[in-house]
């Protein structure tokens, strides 16, 4: 058999998560089986487990690439000349906002409460969330307010926090009024 270049091994892992993220999207986190991202993917279990060990290395995997997605865009903003406001970063984040993704992150929130291995993903998640808003907010005080380094970064705490908590309501709040496709009226 073929080995699998590392590129094609990135592509299949790829091909895998979405095919998750469509399944959980749909199904939600807990009706979701390894059987149905099978199903959704069109690979053979084999490949599935060859690529991840069980559902919640899945949703992990969708976390970090969501997050790695966000971690772009926020590094761009704060290498920016200019980097935006703290309502501007806010308007930003909520406009990229996808359904689906915000269904399954509040999916994830609520498995969070009683799977520890879930809890050890979204606390990660949340805090390197809030390090990237923390950084983009430094570099904002500094750049556009003309703060000290020191007390930018101390004076952006409160303010990361505050567009974390602000983001987070978002994600719910658009996660509440998208339903998935096979449910919508």
């Amino acid at each position: 058999m073929p080995r699998l270049t590392d590129a094609r091994k990135e592509l299949r892992r790829a091909q895998i998560a979405e095919a998750a993220v469509r399944c959980f999207g749909r199904n939600g986190l807990e009706r979701t089986s390894i059987a149905d991202i099978i199903a959704e993917s069109g690979l053979s279990a084999g490949s599935i487990y060859a690529h991840y060990r069980n559902k919640a290395d899945l949703v992990q995997a969708v976390a970090r690439g969501d997050l790695a997605d966000r971690a772009k865009v926020l590094g761009e903003h704060a290498a920016s000349d200019a980097p935006p406001d703290p309502d501007e970063l806010l308007a930003r984040l909520v406009a990229a906002i996808d359904p689906v993704r915000a269904r399954l992150a509040v999916q994830t929130w609520g498995e969070a409460t009683t799977n520890p291995a879930i809890r050890d993903i979204v606390v990660d998640m949340t805090d390197r969330m809030r390090a990237m808003l923390h950084d983009c907010v430094t570099a904002w005080l500094v750049k556009v307010e003309h703060h000290e380094p020191a007390e930018a970064r101390e004076s952006a705490t409160p303010i990361a926090h505050r567009v974390m908590a602000l983001y987070q309501a978002e994600l719910l709040y658009t996660a509440l009024r998208s339903l998935p496709e096979e449910t919508a009226p």
